[in-house]
């Protein structure tokens, strides 16, 4: 409709464990969804394996099936040892170097959106100063941006909820984080089953980031880990405020 920006349906490539991208890509056309956002460990242990061939002929399938690779999830699964806001400073420059990976991977793809999750990668360990954790993950995201302002990549930082982390469960704390960053290109999501257990409704936290201008992308989620529908969560009033 005029004046309205039309709204984007995706899914998951994880959900369709050991099949080839490039079947996956058709089938979500088949079933009618517009995109595919990917998982990079379900494609290689690091995203430095894929070559730009591969790259290329990825971004090739997705295309011929008139689908848009959405971006990545689960950036920091593997490879084994990376952490955002480890005290140990090698540990987050690997960290930082591998995102801004994950970003060109990303861009190479036709991709636009990358969403950290990866709740074990960012959890503040017993003994850590949470303050001084904040900064570090700070300093390790600020670093990133010019990449992906280059590349056209919009980085959102994803609550999750505290049985996964207890590193920025709420709508709140991203919108701090995404403050103090303050790059065009550092923005959030709302993932519905967090809001849903974080914030007791999934529509208000989409509302409330939708308000503060910096709500970049969505995962429709059910509390039971599965899509709308298949639980208990009332998505029409989420949708509605999308």
């Amino acid at each position: 409709m005029a004046g309205k920006t039309r709204m984007k349906i995706g899914i998951c490539n994880e959900l369709f464990q050991g099949w080839p991208i490039a079947q996956i890509f058709e089938y979500a056309a088949r079933l009618g969804y517009g995109g595919v956002e990917i998982a990079p460990f379900t494609l290689a242990d690091s995203v430095r394996d894929i070559s730009s061939g591969k790259r290329k002929e990825i971004r090739r399938a997705a295309e011929e099936q008139g689908i848009e690779v959405i971006g990545l999830h689960w950036l920091l699964v593997k490879p084994e040892g990376l952490y955002i806001n480890h005290p140990e400073p090698e540990i987050r420059r690997r960290t930082q170097e591998y995102l801004q990976e994950l970003i060109h991977f990303c861009a190479d793809l036709g991709g636009k959106v990358l969403s950290h999750g990866s709740p074990k990668q960012r959890t503040i360990q017993e003994g850590w100063n949470f303050e001084e954790g904040w900064k570090r993950a700070r300093e390790t995201l600020e670093g990133c941006l010019p990449t992906a302002k280059e590349r056209g990549v919009t980085y959102c930082i994803e609550p999750l909820t505290r049985s996964n982390t207890n590193f920025i469960n709420t709508v709140e704390e991203a919108q701090r984080l995404v403050a103090e960053i303050n790059h065009p290109n550092f923005q959030m999501l709302v993932d519905c089953r967090s809001a849903e257990a974080n914030e007791g409704s999934a529509a208000k936290a989409v509302r409330k980031a939708l308000t503060s201008g910096h709500l970049c992308h969505v995962h429709l989620n059910d509390v039971s880990g599965r899509g709308p529908g298949f639980g208990e969560v009332a998505f029409s009033p989420i949708l509605k405020e999308l």
